[in-house]
């Protein structure tokens, strides 16, 4: 078990100061604590915030996250949430294409296939996952998790800026993120909840 948190903006006018952006993603991460004893790591400019607390499964020594690549002369940067069971089988494929691994967690080798494959890459992926991406290059936030959702994933927004973390009370952590549930909200508990009296 790990967790990951972020902020994200669409639009620079939104940028706050590095305090402020720091102080908020500190908060979010520390709520998650409990998921990831060993190791909690945080990167941020001006667009985004990703946080990271880690359980060390895999490569105690090279498995810190946020976790950052380059190809090309461009940086990629992950937090990632997870268990890939086909990590040597993508290992070769992505060396064969020029990926340099330079740590033994199944952490790089989802960067690596987003690098090489892009929003294709949760095809490749055998597993349990929930992992953002950020391009440096294009300024732009990939989201992903496993199609059965086994690994938890949320997200909340507030005008150009979007929130994503393991846990809803590291959302709620965020001061633009309320506690409210709408009438769709409040249908979907209703209507869509396995609860059954």
């Amino acid at each position: 078990m790990c967790s990951i948190a972020a902020i994200y903006r669409t639009s620079f006018r939104l940028t706050t100061s590095a305090e402020e952006d720091l102080a908020i993603i500190r908060r979010m991460n520390r709520t998650l604590a409990h998921r990831g004893p060993d190791d909690s790591g945080i990167y941020r400019d001006g667009t985004v915030c990703l946080a990271h607390n880690r359980l060390a499964v895999m490569d105690p020594s090279g498995g810190k996250q946020p976790m950052s690549v380059v190809y090309c002369g461009r940086r990629y940067t992950i937090v990632y949430n997870g268990e890939i069971y086909n990590t040597d089988e993508l290992k070769r494929d992505l060396c064969a294409k020029g990926a340099e691994f330079s740590t033994e967690c199944d952490t790089e080798a989802v960067l690596w296939s987003y690098v090489f494959y892009g929003k294709e890459c949760p095809t490749r992926l055998n597993g349990i996952f929930a992992f953002l991406i950020y391009d440096h290059t294009e300024k732009t936030l990939f989201a992903a998790r496993d199609r059965l959702g086994v690994k938890p994933f949320y997200y909340a927004r507030s005008g150009g800026e979007w929130y994503f973390a393991s846990e809803p009370k590291a959302l709620l952590a965020h001061p633009r993120v309320r506690p409210t549930v709408d009438r769709t909200g409040l249908w979907e508990l209703l209507f869509l909840s396995p609860v059954t009296t």
